[in-house]
């Protein structure tokens, strides 16, 4: 079996069952957890509604705080928006999708998807820039970084494999989907999945303020 086989095969199948397994597990590990009797009533009748609202509501920073967080707040977006496009945005991307799940769209353009991935990872070495040069604001841990690592790769060897640069191209290829598959198996045991508590986490403070008479 060659690296590209180990890495189509067994490597990226196992990596998506870990991924899976291990999200659903995280997620009932959050809804199933006991909770106290509401003792207290929301200030308003809808206050429950305004609650879940804060999910979308707090997606951008409120004004106090937005001169102050605009460089972070820019490049999370880009970052994201950009690595969004990277995974359902490319060719051979959405054939992997469709082969898993018979769903297909239309893809970019090579040089579109290629300036989309170098815009992706500039944004990402930009916040990790600004997290090392302010360590006193984010109190980083080695987890932090490696996960930054690990996001990282898939995008470099990715840009590496169609620019033909480094190793042969089936060996590139092979170590892009790898980088691929370490991502999808770390991340349900990393702080990754902010992708998922974020909804949580944003409707529990919601709640909670709601009850105050906070206005959200």
């Amino acid at each position: 079996m060659t690296l590209l086989d180990f890495a189509r095969g067994p490597a990226i199948h196992w990596s998506l069952i870990i991924f899976a397994a291990g999200t659903i597990w995280r997620l009932l590990g959050v809804l199933i957890l006991t909770r106290g009797a509401d003792l207290s009533r929301p200030r308003d009748a809808f206050g429950n509604f305004k609650g879940y609202r804060t999910v979308f509501s707090r997606a951008w920073p409120s004004g106090e705080f937005t001169t102050a967080t605009r460089y972070q707040t820019v490049m999370a977006y880009t970052f994201h928006i950009a690595t969004l496009i990277v995974v359902i945005g490319i060719v051979p991307h959405i054939e992997f999708i469709k082969s898993l799940t018979g769903a297909t769209w239309p893809g970019l353009p090579n040089a579109a998807g290629v300036a989309v991935g170098i815009i992706a990872l500039v944004s990402l070495l930009a916040l990790i820039l600004r997290r090392v040069t302010k360590p006193a604001v984010y109190c980083s841990t080695w987890g932090d970084y490696f996960a930054w690592l690990v996001v990282a790769a898939p995008l470099v060897t990715g840009l590496m494999t169609f620019a033909h640069i480094g190793p042969r191209y089936e060996t590139m290829l092979g170590l892009h989907i790898l980088s691929a598959a370490l991502l999808f198996a770390w991340f349900p045991f990393s702080k990754l999945m902010h992708a998922f508590w974020f909804v949580f986490s944003r409707a529990q403070s919601g709640l909670a303020y709601a009850h105050r008479g906070v206005r959200i």
